[in-house]
């Protein structure tokens, strides 16, 4: 599994992905060259799987949020329709979900207008898809990429662990 570095490193790049190696070295009290060592490990064991910046979807006119469920006429466990689904533009996120509806997609839009063509022209054009429920966003109080780490330590105490 991981250690207690792995998940100070882990921390450290989900708060601020533009954070160096030198600079997680010095918190963790380390050598540079073993940071970028255990980040390469979690990388190649699909812990870490990239590094991307956050942007402001109103700076970008892209203003309302949507979550939209979809029904489907397809094979149960069939990817093909999420996959088109996923490859439309302004969709965030596609899940695949139990229950009545087949998809939940979250969706970014200029307007109430754009959602509309969004879901008649391109989800509409996805021969499988039979039927969609659409919820508006009205405030967003919470939105987060980041997971809960198992407990999270001081680095201070790791250092003082190493200077005895």
């Amino acid at each position: 599994m991981i250690d207690g570095i792995d998940v100070e490193i882990l921390r450290i790049v989900q708060e601020n992905a533009r954070t160096s190696n030198a600079e997680i070295a010095r918190q963790l009290g380390m050598a540079p060259s073993a940071i970028l060592e255990r980040t390469r490990k979690l990388e190649a064991r699909g812990m870490l799987l990239g590094y991307e910046a956050r942007l402001e979807p109103r700076a970008l006119g892209l203003g309302l949020l949507a979550f939209v469920f979809v029904r489907v006429d397809e094979g149960l466990g069939s990817p093909t329709t999420g996959a088109e689904l996923a490859a439309v533009a302004g969709v965030q996120e596609v899940h695949h979900i139990a229950g009545e509806d087949c998809y939940l997609v979250k969706v970014r839009a200029a307007d109430t207008e754009a959602l509309g063509r969004l879901l008649r022209e391109r989800f509409g054009a996805i021969r499988s898809v039979r039927s969609t429920r659409t919820t508006i966003v009205l405030a967003t109080l919470k939105e987060t990429a980041r997971l809960p780490l198992p407990q999270e330590r001081d680095p201070r105490e790791r250092k003082e662990e190493c200077d005895e």
